[in-house]
Formats: C-alpha cells, structure tokens, sequence
C-alpha cells in the first residue's frame, strides 16, 4: 500500500505508468506486470476518477504558465516575449526594406507593437556590426517590415524585434504530431508580470482543494520555455534545450537595469543570430542576464512549492519544457526546496543528468519510447528502440541509479504491442534488482576526471540537447566523451575556466579532459588566451596529473599556436600559416598502451583534420592521411593525450579508459573491477560488498573479469545479462 512520501522497492514499485480515461481493467494488467505504484498523466491526457482510486500514488501534470487561456486572453500584454532577428536583408540602393517576420510561423509569434520599437527594437549594419540610429528606420505595423532609410549599398541589414509568444511550442509540437485539429493552442504568459504573477498562486490554491487525489504535483515545469522557434511551415527554425529567449519582457529588462547598472541591447539577446547558443563562449552581460533570471525563477518557484507542501502534497518537476532558470546544479536550485526531479532518459549522459541531481528527495527517469502514434504504428516495433534506450543507459544505472523509472504518452497505444508489453516488463524487474543492490551505495571509482569548459558544474552532464527527447547533436564527439563517461568507473566532476581562475585546480583531480570544436564553449575559444589558465594547467600536468584533448581542445590561434597547450599534448593543428615548415614526426607506434585490446578499426567520426606532432617525443598511435589523430606525449610526471574525434561506441569508452589512465600515470590500476571483453563491464561496490559484471552487447559474451586485486576468473554472460557476486 502506497504511504505518502514512501515507495515500495523490489517485486512492486520505482514504476510510473501513463495512464487514460476508458482504460481501467488494461492499467490494472500492466500495472500488476509492470510492478507499478504510481499512475500520471500525459500531455493530452487527463486521469479519470476510476483510475485515480487504484492503489497508487497519483501524479498530475501542472502547468504554471500555460494551459489557462481564459486568464491568458484578458491580459494578452502580459504574454511571454521574445527577442527575434530578422532575416538578413543587403541593401542595393539607399533604401533597404526588411520584412522581419518573413520565415517565422505566425501562429506562435507575433511582433510587440505595445512597446515603443524605437526604444526596444534595433537595426544592425552586419557588415559594420554598428547599430542603425533610431532616427535612421521606420516601421510599417500593417507589412510587418522595417525600411532603413539611408541605408549603405551592399550592406547587411537585420532587424532585432520584441515579440510576443503566443501558442506554447511544446503543445504545439505535441498539438501537431498528434493531429489534435481544434483543439485550443496553449497562451503562455509571463509571472514577472504583476496579474500573471498572481493568478500563478491564487490558481494553484484553488487547484490543490479541487484536486485532493493528487499526491505528487509534475510541475511542467515553471515559467519559462527553453527556446523553441518554428519557422513559416511549422516546422522548427531554432532549439536551444539552454536558450533564455523566452525570458525577455520589457519590464525583466528594466529591472536588470535597476539592479545591474546598465541596460542590455537586444544585440545581446540575439548574438548576430547565434542567440547565445550553448555553442557560444558566453559573454559577461550574458552570464549576468542568466543569473538574473535563476534568481527571479528560484524565488517564485519556492513560492508555488511551499504552497504545494502547506497542501500535503510533494512537489517534482521535469527537466524539460519550461525549466529555463531552473538549473538543477545552479546556485540557487536548493532554495526551490523540490522534493523530486523527473526528466527523459536518452542515454547514459541524460541518465547521470538527473541521478546526480542534489538536494531532492528522489529522482525519476522517463524512458523510451514515448507512447506516441510517431513510434506506435502499424508494422514498426517498439522494441528496437525500448532496448537501444534501455542497455544505453543502464551504464550510468550502474554507477548512479535514478530512485525511479517511468514511461509517458497513450498507455492504449502500447498495450496494442504485446511484445512491447513483455519488454518493459522484463526492463521494470531489472532496474528494480539494480536499485536492490546499488541502493545509496559508492561504487569503486578508480580515477577524479574532469571535464573543463566555459559552464562547468551548472552544465554538468549536459551537452548539446534540442528538442522534446533530449536528442543530440554531435560536435568532435564532445557528447561521445560525455556518454562513454556516463557509465564509466571514474568520478567525473565539472569544471569552469572562472573556477581555475578564482579556486585553482582541485586537488582531489586526476585528469583533466576538455573537448569540442575550436571557438566553442566547450573547448574554450579566447579563455584559452589567459595566461592564468594555461600555466596552471601546465603546472597541473607537470605535477603528475593528466590531461585528455579530444577534438579541437585549448584551441585558438595565438602566440604561434592553435592549440595552446600543444607542448602539454606534443601535437598541434595546420592552420597554413606553417606550411613551409616541414614537419618529420609521422612514425606510427606498433604497440601502444592506448590501442591495446582494440578489436575493430579507429572510428573518430568528424575527425579534425591536420595534426601533427611536434617532436620525436611525441608517441603517435594512431597515423593515417598524413595526420595524428591518437597520440600521447610525456610532461613533467604526467602526460597529455591527444584523440582526434570521439563518437560514442564501446571500442571508443575503452579508448577513453585507457587514455585516462595513461595520461595519470596509473596504466598498472585499470585492470581493477575490469572486464577485457570491451562490451562487458565491471562495477563493484564496496559498501554493499556486491559487484556486477554487465554485457552491454545483445549477443553472448566471454569475459575475463578482474577483481579489487587484480585477480582474473572468466564469465561467459548472456545478450544484456547482468551477473551479481559477493566481493
């Protein structure tokens, strides 16, 4: 029996199932099969009385800022905005016309004409990157187009422009994959602003007392989408899973200025179009707007929270949707005072994003597929892609368990896949045996590793989402290094360049990775450029520690050099400013540390191009197309290593694994809780006195297994066992 607050572990419970109206006796089956305490609701869906009265706990979906469109109509003024930029426009002649929501859907956005343009919009000169002068444009309200009156001739012209949102972008997409036809469009509206502000709580009170078969609130999630634009055929234009577009509003903008000092232009909203991707090395005005925003997020979501607890009720939230401003390794998430965090798993990297998340009581992981009509259909199997989800993230399982699982969507359409039906069933049993034994337990971490980039700790775990299932998008493998990390018998922490300058190097750290293309956050662009960086590295290395370059790492061009730590990695990249160099150092290795046990060829996916080494000292083991693309090379006690491209597989962990322990030094202490089959893998927990020996493979494997010592005993396991033994 379900107690508030408590779930019941092993042979019932850490299961949420979806659930719908005229769908009781078939929740009921799964329910028992599945092992499930606890029913939810689904965008589109909503729990009959029936099913709220089964023996489980009850979770509702709330929306703060959206789905009130009664309250959302009678104040349109205070809907949420928007910075926009139109498309580039050349003029040919003095005169230059934009039509600035030429490529935008206009049943999501629409310009701000409430506010003066003059005092918030702004026109660029791209090609002179200077702002037009208020006095130098005009705007047509009935065209919708901004015309430049003295314009350059063969100029770039952009405008940046307010605009309001109104049809949210997540019921859009569900509104449109779904076919929901007249079904209302969702009007988000702004909490900054004093009637929002106000109905936000006056509802929820009303909401809490017309809803006492609720135990757990699903905050989806507060106040302010990430952004989401979707161009002129209703498809998506722009996604940043990170973005705080849709945080501007007039008045947010007037109270930073009060409380900063100065004003921001909409040029550091829009960023010449990037938006201040997570790409982007972030500016200071940026970071200041970010912090700005967490803290206003962080106070008025504590409100909303406290009244939930003065309700007797938990309070969760879902990593997605609207939870721009809630950073949940932010400085000011604790205060929120959540009690869990829920979001959707798509691989090892997401898993570990919500497991390590501190401060809750519990964390829940909502897996694939989502039980939509786009993967449930006539002739395809689910299967296929419930397993790629499920082996893909029981790694990070194994090193860090969420206290929860659950799935999302039309339960009726799932229950139409028997074969589906078996498969979660067997995958419900299985995390509940993990969660038995792991429990709160450390499991052995052989090394610290850190990942250093321009967010650290606030970004830990997360690279490059879009979209409503955290898909990824891959940029030299930078996402490969973070999932291959993910269920990796490492402990991995996140650094920033601001905490090296102000804290120095962690102690307690072993190797430090940085990764990604040149000029991104990831890799660092111009924070490389400070001495303060580079010399503590330096010493940190020279020291004994190590450092792991994968991609395009320390890279920007200056002094000579385009990676600046290429005497840490003995290798650098032709840019052709040293083509008349020569350059003698190409000898491959046969036998090296790095690429012993490798079964198949190197795959370095979008591999950078180019490198060489520096010297004889450098120990190349990978050479092909006149290029290194794996090498190693001695500094001071310690070493750098140098990996041209990472995209996620198990050959590529194992290349990982051992470039971390050579870079450290400690090649002799891999072989501890390691299996030599590289699609197997060992995870002991010393607290617990248990270890696990996993096959990640759906096939049948041999492996040898080495214990704490360094002892060897073969296993033979079948596709995607698990094998449970005594230390």
């Amino acid at each position: 029996m379900y107690r508030k607050g408590t779930f019941m572990a092993k042979t019932k419970g850490r299961v949420t199932l979806p659930s719908e109206a005229d769908f009781l006796e078939e929740t009921k089956e799964i329910m028992g099969r599945w092992g499930a305490d606890a029913l939810r609701d689904s965008d589109g869906t909503k729990l009959p009385q029936e099913i709220k009265d089964l023996d489980a706990a009850i979770y509702t979906t709330y929306f703060v800022a959206r789905g009130h469109n009664e309250f959302a109509k009678e104040h349109m003024e205070e809907c949420q905005q928007m910075y926009l930029m139109s498309r580039r426009v050349t003029a040919v002649d003095s005169a230059a016309e934009i039509p600035f929501m030429e490529g935008y859907f206009r049943q999501q956005v629409v310009p701000d004409y409430v506010h003066d343009c003059k005092r918030w919009w702004e026109v660029m000169d791209r090609t002179t990157g200077e702002a037009v002068d208020q006095d130098g444009w005009d705007v047509d309200r009935e065209r919708n187009v901004v015309t430049v009156k003295e314009a350059a001739a063969f100029h770039e012209y952009t405008v940046s422009f307010l605009a309001y949102a109104v049809w949210d972008p997540t019921q859009m997409y569900n509104h449109i994959t779904n076919n929901w036809g007249d079904k209302p469009h969702e009007i988000p509206f702004d909490v900054r602003q004093p009637a929002s502000g106000a109905f936000a709580k006056e509802y929820l009170v009303q909401w809490l007392r017309d809803n006492p078969d609720t135990d757990v609130v699903r905050f989806t999630t507060f106040f302010y989408h990430f952004t989401l634009v979707f161009n002129d055929k209703a498809k998506e234009k722009f996604v940043d899973w990170f973005g705080y577009g849709a945080t501007v509003s007039v008045k947010a903008l007037e109270e930073f200025e009060q409380e900063y000092g100065y004003r921001l232009r909409p040029e550091d909203i829009v960023d010449n179009g990037y938006y201040n991707s997570t790409f982007r090395v972030p500016t200071r005005h940026y970071l200041d707007y970010m912090d700005f925003i967490q803290r206003f997020v962080a106070a008025k979501a504590k409100e909303l929270v406290d009244l939930v607890h003065e309700a007797g009720r938990e309070a969760m939230m879902f990593l997605g949707d609207n939870w721009i401003g809630t950073e949940p390794y932010g400085r000011y998430f604790p205060q929120i005072g959540l009690d869990a965090v829920v979001g959707s798993v798509g691989g090892g990297a997401t898993l570990r994003l919500i497991s390590d998340i501190p401060g809750v009581k519990y964390t829940e992981g909502r897996f694939l597929p989502y039980f939509f009509p786009d993967t449930f259909y006539e002739g395809n199997d689910p299967c296929v892609e419930a397993r790629e989800n499920w082996l893909g993230a029981r790694r990070a399982l194994m090193r860090k368990p969420v206290d929860r699982i659950g799935y999302g969507g039309y339960l009726s359409l799932a229950y139409k896949f028997p074969e589906f039906v078996n498969y979660i069933e067997q995958v419900t049993d299985e995390f509940r045996e993990i969660y038995e034994n792991i429990g709160k337990s450390r499991p052995y971490c052989g090394l610290k590793v850190a990942v250093l980039n321009c967010w650290g700790q606030i970004r830990a775990w997360q690279s490059f989402m879009v979209a409503h299932a955290l898909w990824y998008k891959q940029t030299y493998s930078y996402f490969g290094m973070l999932e291959s990390l993910s269920g990796a018998s490492v402990d991995v922490a996140f650094l920033s360049f601001d905490d090296i300058r102000e804290k120095g190097i962690p102690g307690d750290v072993d190797v430090i990775i940085n990764a990604g293309a040149a000029q991104t956050a990831f890799s660092g662009g111009e924070q490389w450029l400070d001495a303060k960086i580079v010399t503590a590295i330096r010493k940190f290395v020279y020291d004994g520690g190590g450092f792991v370059g994968i991609g395009e790492p320390s890279a920007v061009h200056g002094g000579g050099r385009f990676f600046q730590l290429a005497d840490v990695l003995g290798v650098d990249k032709e840019l052709g400013f040293s083509l008349s160099t020569d350059k003698y150092f190409n000898k491959e290795m046969e036998n090296h540390f790095l690429k012993e046990d490798r079964k198949a060829a190197f795959d370095f996916g979008e591999s950078v191009q180019n490198v060489y080494a520096l010297s004889e000292d450098t120990e190349i083991a990978e050479y092909s197309n006149g290029e290194v693309h794996v090498s190693g090379h001695k500094y001071g006690k310690g070493r750098g290593v140098y990996i041209a491209g990472l995209p996620y597989s198990y050959e590529n962990t194992r290349l990982l694994i051992r470039s971390l322990y050579y870079s450290a030094g400690r090649e002799q202490e891999m072989k501890r809780w390691f299996a030599d089959n590289l699609l197997c893998e060992v995870h002991a927990y010393p607290e617990t006195g248990k270890y696990a020996v996993v096959n990640n493979s759906q096939e049948a494997q041999d492996t040898a297994v080495y214990d704490g010592e360094g002892n060897a005993n073969q296993f033979r396991l079948e596709g995607g066992q698990i094998l449970w033994r005594n230390i």
